[in-house]
């Protein structure tokens, strides 16, 4: 489906908040803190569709974290993967979510897409420690071989 064939009179796409497929046109900030403010339990599906919508990780950030401290689960491994997608996408990341982030079990989505990249200066030692353990995991295990 095209964004097109799901807009309104004035070429506003049609959010249907009981059906994740509208969602991923979301590119305004405002609808997604709308629909924190509702409590609206696909949030996190608009959180990632913003992540990959909207040209400033600076707009985008705030709401991933927001999805990040959520009390439900499912909006914050959707938090972290929007942050994936945002580091991919941006190439950036700021502390805040990196100490939200901190909070998850290590091979999440996020994880690796930091470390592909952002530029590792900008990673914290945690990130760090945990890439090259897998790093050395792989050449002790026999990665090396040809």
């Amino acid at each position: 489906m095209h964004r097109d064939e799901s807009a309104s009179v004035d070429s506003t796409p049609v959010l249907d908040w009981q059906d994740g497929s509208t969602l991923r046109w979301i590119d305004r900030p405002e609808e997604v803190d709308a629909a924190f403010d509702r409590g609206e339990p696909l949030v996190g599906v608009a959180v990632i569709a913003l992540a990959l919508n909207h040209a400033d990780a600076d707009v985008i950030l705030p709401r991933v974290r927001k999805a990040m401290e959520s009390k439900d689960a499912e909006i914050r491994r959707q938090g972290v993967i929007a942050l994936a997608h945002v580091a991919r996408l941006h190439r950036t990341v700021d502390q805040r979510s990196l100490a939200l982030l901190r909070a998850c079990p290590r091979g999440n989505e996020a994880d690796d897409d930091l470390w592909s990249f952002v530029a590792h200066r900008r990673l914290p030692w945690w990130l760090w420690r945990h890439h090259f353990t897998q790093r050395l995991t792989w050449l002790f295990c026999g990665g090396w071989r040809v």
